[in-house]
C-alpha cells in the first residue's frame, strides 16, 4: 500500500517560513500536491507539481509566497512557505494526484497531515 509521509510542520510567527517535505513509499505517478484544512473549514488545494519536469500550479492565496518543488526522485516533494500569515494555519496534507488540478476529486492517495500554526 502506498504511503505518503509529511514532515516539517510547526509553529511560527507571522512573516516566518517553514518547509514541508513529503516522501512517498513508491512512485505514484506524475503529479503530486499539497492541500490544507483549517479548523471548521473544508480542505483546499494549495499547490501541485508535474514531477517529471517540475512545472507547478498554485492557489491564488499562496502564489508568490509558497513554492512547490521536487526531489531528485519522483517520490519526494517540498513546500517552501514564506511570509506566513495566521490564515495559513491548518493541517497540511500531501497527495498523489491523477493530474495537475489540485482538487480533492483528483487525489489518488493522501498523507496523514502535518500541523502548521502561524501566530500573529
Amino acid at each position: 500500500q502506498v504511503q505518503l509521509v509529511e514532515s516539517g510542520g510547526g509553529t511560527v510567527q507571522a512573516g516566518g517560513s517553514l518547509r514541508l517535505t513529503c516522501t512517498a513509499s513508491e512512485i505514484t505517478g506524475n503529479y503530486m500536491g499539497w492541500f490544507r484544512q483549517a479548523p471548521g473549514k473544508e480542505r483546499e488545494g494549495v499547490a501541485s507539481i508535474y514531477t517529471r519536469v517540475g512545472s507547478a500550479n498554485y492557489a491564488d492565496a499562496v502564489r508568490g509566497r509558497f513554492t512547490i518543488s521536487r526531489g531528485a526522485a519522483q517520490t519526494t516533494i517540498y513546500l517552501q512557505m514564506n511570509d506566513l500569515k495566521p490564515e495559513d494555519t491548518g493541517t497540511y496534507y500531501c497527495a498523489a494526484l491523477h493530474g495537475i488540478a489540485v482538487i480533492s476529486t483528483n487525489v489518488k492517495y493522501w498523507g496523514q497531515g502535518t500541523q502548521v500554526t502561524v501566530s500573529s
